[in-house]
C-alpha cells in the first residue's frame, strides 16, 4: 500500500515552477516562511525532488534566510522519513524503494556516517532514497542525523544561491553559488574517501 501511494505522488504529485511557488507563498503573509518549512519537510518525505523547494527558498527570502529555512524543512522531512521506514520495516521499505534498494543497502552496509554522507553529496540520488534506507537498513538515528546535517548544507546553500541568482544576478550572489558548489565537491571527494576507508 505504501508503495503505491509512493508511485502515485511520484507520478502525480508536481510542485508549480518555483516563481508561481514564490507568488503562493509570498500571499501568506509573515508566516510564509512557517509555510515554507512546513511543506518543505512534506516533500522530503516523498520521492518529488527537493531542489525546487530550495531554489524557491532562494527566490523569496535571499541566501541567508533561503539557506537557513530550506536546511531545516528537509531536515524535518528527511528525519521523518527515517522513523516512518523503522516503523513499516525492512521488507516494506523495499517495496518501496525498487530500483533504489539495492544501491542504497550495499552502500550503507558497513559503513553509516560515513556511507549517509556520501550519498547526500552524490550528484543524481535523491535525499528520498537515502532517508528510507537509512532507517531500514540498520543506520542508527545518530550516525543519519549527524552526516545530513553535514552534507545537506552546502547542497542546499548552493541550490538556494541559484535561486538567489535568478532573482538578483549580483556578484556577491554568484561568488556565494561558485564556492558552495566548489564545497559540494570538495566534500564529496572527503566523503567517498572516509566511506571506502571505513568499509575495508
Amino acid at each position: 500500500m505504501v508503495a503505491v501511494i509512493m508511485l502515485w505522488l511520484f507520478f502525480n504529485v508536481h510542485l508549480p515552477p518555483a516563481d508561481q511557488l514564490q507568488e503562493q507563498l509570498e500571499g501568506y503573509g509573515w508566516v510564509s516562511w512557517l509555510v515554507f518549512i512546513g511543506l518543505y519537510a512534506v516533500v522530503a518525505l516523498t520521492p518529488i525532488p527537493v531542489t525546487i523547494m530550495a531554489v524557491a527558498g532562494g527566490l523569496i527570502f535571499g541566501v541567508v534566510l533561503g539557506s537557513l529555512f530550506s536546511v531545516i524543512g528537509v531536515l524535518i522531512g528527511s528525519w521523518g522519513a527515517y522513523w516512518l521506514a523503522r516503523a513499516l520495516g525492512t521488507d516494506a521499505v523495499r517495496t518501496v524503494l525498487g530500483k533504489y534498494s539495492e544501491k542504497i543497502e550495499a552502500r550503507l552496509d558497513g559503513a553509516g556516517f560515513e556511507a549517509v554522507c556520501t550519498l547526500r553529496l552524490v550528484p543524481g540520488i535523491p535525499y528520498w532514497p537515502v532517508n528510507y534506507g537509512s532507517g531500514a537498513f540498520g543506520i542508527t538515528q545518530r550516525d543519519f542525523l549527524g552526516a545530513s546535517v553535514i552534507a545537506v548544507i552546502p547542497g542546499q546553500v548552493s541550490l538556494v544561491a541559484l535561486g538567489a541568482f535568478v532573482a538578483d544576478p549580483t556578484f556577491f550572489h554568484g561568488t556565494v553559488v561558485v564556492l558552495s558548489w566548489i564545497v559540494v565537491l570538495v566534500m564529496t571527494v572527503w566523503a567517498y574517501k572516509r566511506w571506502k576507508a571505513a568499509r575495508q
